[in-house]
């Protein structure tokens, strides 16, 4: 199930959860968000490559890429036996900025989005079925968990892809990991 938990930036421990998939989407269209529901235009399994799940995803891949003009679209993949989960988590758990916009579908897993906007942290738990767009110079993180389980397609507006500007706030070491988020739920 997504969740969105709000909390003051300077108190990680006084958030207020929400559940309701409508109200999720409201409370983030006010900083800009987009977060909604795909379904897959047709069957695959857990095992089918990239190329079909951008084939089950095809339509709405498409609808997305006129409306932004996105460039380029791809599928990663990450599980608990990747090599360099740590070193990727630790990568993605440190605060920064793009200057495009972060869009990310939850084909499978899920994963923690953290929004810093101004004096707030949105938390967005995003699962199977979820997509989510962080605007451009949004800082925020994300963390996978210790033991990742994800599938997500990615759409990007330049060729470059996931370019990161990293701000250098430890802001992300005071609020809860997944693991630790799951629990309150």
């Amino acid at each position: 199930m997504s969740a969105l938990t709000l909390y003051p930036a300077d108190k990680p421990q006084q958030g207020t959860t929400f559940r309701d998939f409508a109200d999720i989407a409201a409370q983030l269209q006010g900083i800009g968000v987009q977060f909604e529901r795909w379904e897959a235009d047709c069957e695959f399994s857990a095992a089918d490559d990239a190329e079909a799940v951008l084939k089950g995803y095809q339509s709405s891949i498409d609808k997305l890429k006129r409306q932004y003009g996105f460039q380029s679209v791809d599928v990663i993949s990450l599980n608990a036996d990747h090599p360099n989960k740590d070193a990727l988590r630790q990568k993605f758990l440190s605060e920064h900025t793009h200057s495009d916009f972060e869009v990310r579908f939850f084909v499978e897993g899920r994963g923690l989005f953290y929004l810093h906007v101004g004096d707030q942290v949105y938390a967005v738990l995003c699962e199977q079925g979820d997509l989510i767009s962080v605007p451009a110079n949004t800082t925020h993180w994300f963390d996978m968990g210790e033991t990742p389980a994800f599938k997500c397609v990615r759409l990007f507006t330049t060729e470059d892809g996931w370019v990161a500007e990293f701000t250098g706030n430890p802001i992300a070491e005071r609020f809860p990991t997944l693991d630790h988020y799951l629990t309150t739920l």
